[in-house]
């Protein structure tokens, strides 16, 4: 297995802090150090670091600190800080403290080390402009990337997401401490809410993430929230916690999320939540990236707390379809796609994430029901832009063949560089194996196939099969079925959201 160079940043003296404490802070970064040894990467310290570490003022830290870094490489010199980072840093860095993670970027540019890890938003920001995004991640993504190129180390089998009533939750489990210490009373809370229900997620037979959603109406008290709310129906995310990293987890839940703010009507999604710890700072991304702004504060007896709010009111942002997820549109171009069956069922699970559902339904390989994924193609068609609206077919024939889901197109890569270039692209986001990649890559010789990043935004209730869809008029017949990607109209698209029983306040004009 190839040796790869890690380097640590200023920011990350806090992981090297948390990894070598006798107590671990924050269980992610253990899960990191695991997969960081277990794939043989090798990790540096910048000596940028050390620098941080010593000027700490406890001097029992700092000296067992570096006692324990003996069991890291620190690089003995450091890169030139030139271009393009310079230029970079002239522009947007403000502080000594930019200047150093600029000069920290520059050990990537110069390729003194292969990938850098980091929470970091604004050396992320740098990067992208330096062009070496695809070498900085964060945990989240770094572990990602390690699953998907290492899906043999994993035990995909020990993931399972539960919906259960809060009643049977095992409220004891280390998991639920960040929420005893932030919130007083968190135990007495929790059991009062013992017949309400929860989505959870095990790692085995522990805790890794956990949801509790709350309808409220328009009588609501929201008084300790300012600015104050209007009366509206919303959802209240009043518990989120995901501390498992590179499953998608928490983009399965926040579906779940969705799914309920649909089937309750609400007009808004809001969430009140802490800024201080690594799991909140990384939800508060992840909101925000699909849409969530920042509107004040909760004020309460366990302090003062952020409030995000999500407008669920029927819209569609065409160049932002994360905003507006999971409404779609009837007004873009609407393409009909088949997909297979053994990869349909890996692409879009069976709807095991439906409200409806039974209570304590287990399902496998939560890593499935991300949101955003991607799909290869080699259709000749290829004029798909962002927010089209996707409808996927399932094949089977005339009666197993069956129309299931509906996607919303995020972007088109086309073309795709090279067979490295179409990996990166799906590494994370397709169920595709390496090798079926390289199948699909070399199928048609130099007709290479494109890529198409959507968004899982619905599955139909029922599903029309293929003798269904012909007597509607939508295929002329089973022996017509279109191949790649192919246009259906606005009409089809309402036709199969009625045969499906569909909600069909989920697509707008």
């Amino acid at each position: 297995m190839a040796q790869w160079r890690v380097k640590w940043l200023n920011e990350h003296t806090n992981i090297v802090i948390h990894r070598e404490a006798s107590k671990v802070i924050n269980k992610d970064i253990g899960q990191l150090f695991f997969w960081l040894d277990k794939t043989k990467y090798e990790k540096f310290i910048h000596p940028l670091t050390v620098d941080e570490i010593n000027k700490y003022k406890d001097n029992n830290t700092v000296e067992a600190m570096n006692i324990k870094l003996d069991s890291y490489n620190i690089l003995k010199t450091t890169a030139p800080f030139d271009e393009p980072i310079k230029t970079i840093s002239e522009k947007i860095d403000k502080t000594p403290n930019d200047i150093e993670d600029s000069k920290l970027l520059s050990e990537v540019i110069h390729d003194r080390v292969d990938i850098l890890i980091t929470e970091d938003k604004k050396i992320h920001y740098k990067a992208r402009l330096a062009g070496i995004s695809n070498r900085v991640y964060n945990i989240e993504s770094f572990l990602e990337k390690t699953f998907a190129e290492n899906p043999s180390l994993v035990d995909y089998n020990v993931l399972s997401v539960k919906q259960q009533l809060l009643g049977k939750v095992k409220l004891a489990d280390s998991f639920f401490d960040s929420f005893r210490e932030d919130y007083p009373g968190f135990d007495k809370w929790f059991n009062g809410k013992s017949n309400e229900i929860s989505y959870t997620c095990y790692y085995g037979d522990e805790i890794g993430a956990f949801l509790y959603i709350k309808k409220e109406d328009e009588t609501e008290n929201y008084s300790n929230i300012s600015p104050s709310f209007q009366p509206k129906k919303r959802l209240k995310i009043g518990t989120l916690k995901v501390t498992l990293n590179g499953f998608k987890v928490g983009e399965r839940l926040l579906k779940i999320v969705y799914d309920n703010a649909l089937k309750q009507k609400v007009d808004e999604i809001y969430v009140t939540i802490f800024d201080k710890r690594p799991e909140q700072i990384r939800l508060i991304g992840l909101l925000e990236s699909f849409g969530f702004k920042y509107h004040g504060v909760k004020s309460s007896s366990a302090g003062e707390e952020k409030v995000y709010i999500r407008d669920f009111k029927p819209k569609f942002d065409k160049e932002n379809p994360r905003f507006t997820y999971p409404y779609f549109s009837k007004k873009t171009n609407i393409w009909f796609v088949s997909i297979f069956p053994e990869y349909h069922t890996e692409l879009f699970p069976d709807s095991i994430l439906k409200t409806e559902s039974l209570i304590d339904f287990i399902e496998n390989e939560p890593h499935r029901n991300a949101i955003s994924k991607v799909y290869v193609s080699h259709s000749k068609e290829r004029n798909i832009k962002r927010g089209d609206t996707i409808v996927f077919y399932r094949t089977g024939g005339l009666y197993k063949g069956v129309v299931t889901t509906i996607g919303i197109v995020e972007g088109v890569i086309n073309p795709v560089k090279n067979f490295s270039h179409l990996v990166e692209l799906c590494k994370t986001k397709s169920i595709l194996t390496e090798a079926e990649l390289k199948k699909f890559w070399e199928q048609y010789g130099n007709y290479k196939p494109f890529v198409v990043n959507f968004l899982y935004a619905y599955s139909f209730p029922k599903r029309p099969n293929l003798a269904k869809l012909i007597e509607l008029g939508i295929i002329a017949g089973p022996n017509q079925m279109p191949r790649g990607f192919s246009k259906i109209t606005e009409n089809d698209l309402i036709k199969s959201l009625k045969a499906s029983e569909s909600n069909e306040s989920i697509v707008v004009d």
